[in-house]
């Protein structure tokens, strides 16, 4: 059935990239990371309880009607605050989950949408997400997230900018990424992830070190890791545990490259790159 595929897909998609290690400034079975207040299991129970908000996704996308589809994302979006109390009632109040619930829930709604109109998935999300900018990061007067305040100080959208765009950075670079990589699942998902990290300029990683040379420091280390053959040569896997160590002393978390990554599984998942 569509509905259960696309649920067990995104719950696998969050499975997957937790459980994938070494990952530089992320929670992983061998390391909490720049996390301390959360571990793996951590993310286990945060993971579960958000099933229910991604069948509820499934389901707006199944039985939208209107052709203004940013009334869907809408309609998603108050399922999004609920999921994010259920998440927080799981996890005794930490914070695992909130940038995902945001993207992977726009990935699963629009994959119901477009599976049941016959239309494509990054179109869908632009239609979606038409306007996110102006009507969260421009016309908005209290600063409050972080990539709120980043976008005042920066300049930079974060995952707004990305979901308006109908993130360029998972059709363009990740998921093609993904598709031809080789290898290991684990190979596989850790050169993803730092394919991802040469383009993206992550909030997390701007909030962890207060300064936007933090994402240049990052791009440059990711392309090296990937130049030296990434984690299944040894050089690769070396310099990978290098950046893994540096970003543990820096306190530098890449949660927003972390989200890229997940949506990019859900979508190999679907598409069949990854079986």
């Amino acid at each position: 059935m569509m509905t259960n595929s696309i649920t067990q897909n995104a719950l696998r998609a969050l499975l997957y990239e937790v459980v994938t290690q070494p990952k530089p400034g992320l929670v992983d079975p061998l390391s909490q990371g720049p996390h301390p207040d959360m571990n793996i299991y951590t993310f286990i129970d945060s993971s579960l309880s958000l099933e229910h908000y991604f069948s509820e996704a499934v389901e707006i996308g199944q039985t939208f009607q209107s052709t203004d589809l940013t009334q869907m994302f809408q309609q998603l979006r108050q399922q999004g605050i609920l999921a994010e109390k259920e998440m927080y009632t799981a996890t005794k109040g930490i914070n695992t989950h909130k940038g995902a619930i945001f993207s992977l829930g726009i990935f699963v709604c629009a994959e119901s949408y477009s599976k049941k109109n016959q239309t494509e998935i990054f179109t869908t999300i632009k239609r979606m997400c038409h306007g996110l900018v102006e009507h969260d990061l421009i016309s908005h007067n209290k600063l409050q997230t972080a990539g709120e305040k980043e976008y005042q100080q920066y300049g930079t959208g974060g995952a707004r900018q990305q979901a308006e765009q109908g993130y360029p950075i998972i059709s363009d670079i990740a998921l093609p990424f993904l598709k031809n990589s080789s290898g290991s699942l684990q190979v596989r998902l850790l050169d993803t992830l730092m394919k991802i990290a040469t383009i993206t300029v992550d909030s997390n990683l701007i909030k962890r070190a207060g300064n936007y040379d933090a994402v240049k420091w990052l791009q440059k280390r990711a392309l090296r890791y990937l130049e030296l053959g990434g984690y299944d040569s040894p050089l690769g896997k070396k310099e990978l545990l290098k950046l893994n160590q540096e970003c543990l002393e820096k306190n530098y978390s890449l949660g927003g490259c972390a989200d890229l990554l997940i949506v990019t599984i859900f979508l190999g998942l679907e598409k069949g790159y990854i079986v």
